[in-house]
């Protein structure tokens, strides 16, 4: 019994680990690495809980420390990713000049940088608080109220994806944007913390009558990710929050 109850926990750290490596990769600009480790500690993520349910071996230990990786692999690293994407929209400022709007670039001893990038990691802090609240409500046992952190992340690390193997020039266009990047910055830390009901994807039965909202986001999920690619991921989230919006009485 003493060891069962670890294992949960020890693919929890497993979802850490592979959080921190993406940070490292995500801080040096390789955000396709950093995507790959981010998608391992997400799948680490949905196991975790999955073997505590079925080893029944549930605690508030687990629990925390499931936040504390979720907020590395899914709160850390999409606010670092974030950060560089504003940075790459702005152009090469005047460092010979000093000014103090959000635009601006301070000095200290050598170091130079824009402060306008510092918006993205605005998801972060979104990401923690949404963290901290989910583990004191005891309602979202079979739903969620507002956007998983996890979900959250896809969102922003298809957009580097998207840059990389879609070759899209509108899609290209309208991700170096750095409004486009602001406005979803803010639109990820609303949906964050809002109070919308999303349905979770556990299911009790297999039957189609309790499960028809799963379903048809999972079948309507494979057709766009076959279509779209890395440029569906937005668009499922986007029919995500449109299918709650639309069974809220049902949640």
């Amino acid at each position: 019994m003493s060891f069962k109850r670890h294992i949960p926990n020890f693919v929890t750290l497993l979802n850490l680990f592979a959080g921190c490596i993406a940070v490292i990769f995500a801080v040096n600009g390789n955000f396709i690495v950093a995507a790959i480790f981010v998608f391992l500690g997400v799948f680490f993520d949905f196991f975790d809980g999955l073997l505590a349910r079925k080893l029944n071996v549930q605690s508030p230990l687990g629990i925390q420390l499931d936040s504390l990786a979720d907020l590395v692999t899914s709160g850390v690293v999409p606010g670092i990713i974030m950060f560089k994407l504003i940075s790459l929209t702005i152009d090469a400022p005047d460092y010979s000049a000093y000014n103090d709007n959000w635009n601006s670039v301070f000095h200290w001893q050598g170091f130079k940088m824009s402060l306008l990038p510092l918006i993205g990691l605005f998801i972060t802090l979104a990401s923690a608080y949404r963290l901290a609240k989910f583990n004191i409500d005891e309602d979202q046992q079979s739903y969620f109220k507002g956007l998983p952190v996890p979900a959250n992340t896809l969102v922003i690390l298809s957009l580097p994806l998207i840059l990389e193997y879609q070759n899209n020039d509108l899609m290209n266009s309208i991700i170096i944007n750095k409004w486009f990047l602001i406005g979803l910055t803010f639109l990820s830390c609303y949906l964050l913390n809002s109070n919308i009901k999303l349905f979770a994807l556990k299911f009790k039965n297999w039957g189609f009558k309790d499960n028809s909202v799963r379903y048809i986001f999972l079948l309507l999920s494979v057709v766009l990710l076959i279509v779209l690619h890395f440029a569906a991921i937005p668009l499922v989230i986007g029919l995500y929050i449109a299918l709650s919006l639309l069974t809220q009485s049902k949640i």
